[in-house]
């Protein structure tokens, strides 16, 4: 079996260190936020490139306060993408504004730049770009746009810890980014977890504020605030895991370059990595015509695979209210059609990812065996 993730193996390489953090918080008994998260704070904005770091209990939780801090009000509308995860639009339903989706990019499979302006209105007030299997969205092309109209931006970058393109950084071009740590993700905690990061003093204060009731003292809310703090065994944890994220990002580009090279798919079915950017891989997507028979193929070879994601969010039955429906965004639609994700993670030799390759191309042909 050729396992799609192995969280098992990378943890197996630090258990011991991933213990003795674990231990340090059952002995300080400081389970919520504390001396724990604020070092995972001060390490992750460094990572970032960033002035501040605010931890909280999931990525969309980080959504849902980027949105409010940056200003968004009930009824005004943000720009987003449909090819994404359901917490990307759920968190602006959450703030009370109306998400407004434009189509992705057919070669990168990011926010389309061409497609937002036609999209803006008077109550347009921030974008919220995607960036898909770790792969940043046009930033530099998005903040132009943003800067013409006196919008806010702010990143999902949940599955892009240690992205870059053109030169720039996840967050260095955004008002706020946030993050998720769910245990999948190529930083993930053993739970839940995310982060935003921000140049903002300021906002970086309100943030703190709103993760914790409102509250500066105990029981004296200044804000209506939520009940999204980080839990401490997360912080030290996470941690602990980033000092070695670089080399787990090494690892799965790779794999990434074993596929890119292996692969009988043409470029523009494939991941396709702009120049000067660093692609992190958090998954692999190819575009698959006939996906059953390809699915078919790995799953008699014994490979495991994904979908990332079968249905677009303006599909979605709890979305469809908002008024899009089949054929509104052609692009995100074909893509959820002909998504599959292969395996990739450190663990996968040469050898896996010849035998992952070799039951495509049987599939290719309509040979199963």
């Amino acid at each position: 079996m050729i396992r799609f993730s192995n969280l098992q193996s990378e943890h197996a390489e630090i258990r011991d260190d991933l213990d003795r953090a674990i231990s340090r918080v059952i002995d300080s008994g400081r389970f919520v936020l504390g001396p724990e998260v604020e070092r995972f704070e001060r390490a992750f904005a460094d990572y970032c490139g960033s002035e501040y770091a605010v931890a909280v209990n999931s990525g969309t939780s980080a959504l849902h306060l980027a949105l409010l801090a940056a200003g968004v009000e009930a009824g005004d509308e943000v720009i987003t993408v449909s090819m994404t995860f359901t917490a990307t639009v759920a968190a602006v339903v959450l703030a009370g504004a109306v998400p407004v989706m434009v189509d992705v990019n057919p070669e990168h499979w990011t926010m389309d730049v061409s497609k937002i302006e036609a999209a803006l209105t008077e109550r347009t007030a921030a974008i919220l770009p995607v960036h898909l299997h770790g792969l940043m969205a046009d930033m530099s092309g998005i903040r132009k746009v943003a800067d013409k109209h006196g919008l806010v931006v702010i990143e999902d970058a949940a599955q892009a810890h240690g992205s870059e393109r053109d030169g720039h950084v996840v967050g260095s071009l955004s008002d706020v980014a946030t993050y998720s740590f769910y245990p999948g993700k190529n930083l993930g905690a053993l739970g839940e977890g995310g982060a935003l990061t921000t140049d903002d003093g300021d906002l970086a204060e309100l943030l703190r504020l709103l993760r914790d009731w409102g509250a500066r003292e105990r029981y004296c809310p200044e804000l209506r605030g939520f009940n999204y703090r980080m839990d401490a065994i997360q912080g030290a944890v996470l941690s602990e895991k980033l000092t070695h994220l670089d080399r787990w990002l090494d690892a799965r580009r790779r794999v990434a370059r074993a596929y890119d090279e292996s692969l009988s798919l043409p470029p523009h079915l494939r991941a396709t990595e702009p120049p000067s950017s660093r692609h992190t891989y958090h998954v692999y997507a190819v575009r698959v015509r006939q996906r059953d028979l390809a699915i078919a193929s790995l799953t008699e070879a014994g490979i495991e695979y994904g979908i990332h994601y079968p249905v677009p969010v303006h599909l979605q039955p709890a979305y469809r209210e908002l008024g899009t429906g089949v054929g509104s965004l052609p692009v995100s639609e074909q893509l959820a059609n002909e998504f599959l994700s292969l395996p990739i993670h450190s663990g996968l030799s040469d050898g896996d990812v010849n035998q992952i390759v070799g039951a495509l191309d049987r599939s290719y042909s309509g040979r199963s065996g």
